[in-house]
């Protein structure tokens, strides 16, 4: 490995371990400073570690290795993410902050959605807590298999050493820190990846002589977004912004900034990062094209576009500081993953379901406990290096927003969502998912339209068959919206 990259990564992962001992150093060791940092987010803070922790590797690998093949087509997930963050920000944020208080002050989405309907919730309270830790499961090992992809294209290292480097760095910071440190790690890496995906587009753009001629030489197709593109395709791709509601490491954010008041802030703060962030990943996509074209680079993985771009283009130790970035977006999605799946595993199944009577510094433990089970299996399933990080995000994220976000939405809206309205509606919605997945029809529609569909549709039914929720939880329901008032 060149000496200037391992000075820069080095650097980088010194900084994010001493993060790490700050934030356990001043972490309360009690179930909701480490799970919630004790709901006293910074909106800057807030809105960059919700940012980062949603922006994965595949912002710098997978969404610039689909413009790299497909062109403006591909910025339809663009498209519908930008718009499905900002709704996020608008209908889920100040409701949720306000009501998981309210709720017995739920710490997590399993423990807020099972106090929401009845005293105990238990059922809803294991589904859901199952359901992120499957599906987070699948979601960190697309972060590993970014970590390990990087280490071996970029730095001549095994895949597998990366993706244990990548895990063991992760996990340190996490298991001490708790959310603290995720958070604060999350909003310096959030600042590492925006200023690599300004950079390296720009730069990349003024050494390519006529680019645009470039592209339009290569394939006139890359540079158009409708033409030859279905309206289901069209839908598939703007359709990731139905996620966004059911994303428990991203909406968990919500609930730890210190006022809903400052949530104003927080999003414009987040939308600003999120778009030019985006459209940094899509130009690197773009204009890595035709500078390949027009330099004869050949890029054997289209997903690793950023990572030749920064290599050739920067001295080494910019290219190290840049492919941190990198580094950055897997980890600050990994660390967010991992802390929501400790916490579901420790505080809405071995506290709620099997030790009631756990002390609170007991179930941090498990919670620590757990973050290394998690990550284990997540290491294991990622040693597959034919895995396209893209196709596994994906997965996950139709799968939570299937599951999680019309339950979400309608608890937070629809006062008569009834607690099996709930049930019904999260299973089915996590179930269409897999189901579509293995009929192999992802190809048909991207899943998350009939998964959301199906689960908004059954939460509906269900409720109107049901009984409703009694007059205790429809005074919370009710205090919720006057507070919002």
């Amino acid at each position: 490995m060149d000496t200037y990259l391992l000075i820069s990564i080095g650097s980088y992962f010194l900084v994010m371990l001493a993060i790490g001992l700050y934030a356990y150093r001043n972490t309360q060791d009690d179930v909701e400073g480490y799970l919630l940092g004790g709901r006293q987010l910074s909106p800057g803070v807030m809105a960059l570690s919700a940012g980062a922790s949603d922006m994965s590797g595949w912002i710098l690998m997978g969404l610039p290795g689909a413009m790299f093949i497909s062109g403006l087509s591909s910025a339809w997930i663009a498209v519908g993410l930008i718009i499905g963050a900002y709704f996020n920000y608008r209908l889920v944020a100040p409701r949720l902050r306000i009501y998981t208080e309210l709720a017995n002050d739920a710490v997590t989405i399993p423990d807020f959605l099972g106090s929401r309907f009845s005293n105990d919730g238990q059922a809803l309270r294991t589904i859901s807590a199952l359901v992120i830790v499957v599906f987070f499961t699948l979601y960190t090992s697309a972060g590993l298999v970014a970590g390990g992809k990087l280490f071996e294209s970029a730095f001549g290292q095994s895949y597998e050493l990366g993706i244990m480097i990548t895990a063991a760095v992760v996990v340190a910071y996490t298991l001490f820190g708790g959310f603290l440190a995720v958070s604060l790690t999350d909003f310096v890496q959030g600042c590492i990846m925006f200023i690599a995906l300004v950079v390296v587009p720009v730069v990349a753009f003024t050494l390519t002589d006529a680019p645009f001629d470039s592209l339009q030489q290569i394939d006139p197709q890359l540079l158009q977004m409708t033409t030859g593109v279905s309206i289901i395709a069209i839908i598939s791709s703007a359709a990731w912004g139905l996620g966004y509601f059911g994303q428990p490491h991203i909406i968990v954010r919500f609930m730890a900034i210190r006022s809903i008041r400052e949530l104003p802030t927080a999003r414009r703060i987040g939308m600003g990062w999120m778009i030019i962030s985006v459209l940094g990943a899509l130009g690197v996509g773009l204009i890595g094209r035709a500078y390949s074209s027009e330099f004869n680079v050949d890029i054997a993985d289209p997903e690793t576009i950023f990572i030749v771009l920064s290599q050739i283009i920067f001295h080494p130790l910019i290219a190290g500081f840049l492919l941190a970035a990198i580094l950055a977006a897997i980890m600050s999605t990994i660390s967010s993953q991992l802390l929501v799946s400790a916490s579901s595993l420790s505080e809405d199944l071995f506290h709620k379901l099997f030790a009631k009577n756990a002390s609170s510094s007991h179930v941090v433990v498990i919670g620590r406990l757990s973050v290394v089970a998690v990550c284990l299996v997540a290491g294991w399933l990622a040693m597959d290096p034919s895995e396209s990080i893209l196709g596994l995000v994906g997965n996950a994220w139709a799968g939570f927003g299937a599951a999680f976000g019309p339950v979400i939405l309608l608890a937070l809206f629809w006062r008569n969502l009834s607690y099996w309205g709930a049930v019904l509606g999260m299973i089915t919605g996590a179930a269409v998912v897999l189901v579509w997945i293995k009929l192999g029809l992802s190809g048909v529609i991207y899943e998350i339209v009939p998964g959301f569909v199906a689960g908004l549709i059954t939460a509906i039914i269900a409720s109107l068959l049901t009984p409703k929720p009694n007059q205790l939880k429809l005074a919370v329901f009710d205090e919720m919206k006057r507070q919002l008032d």
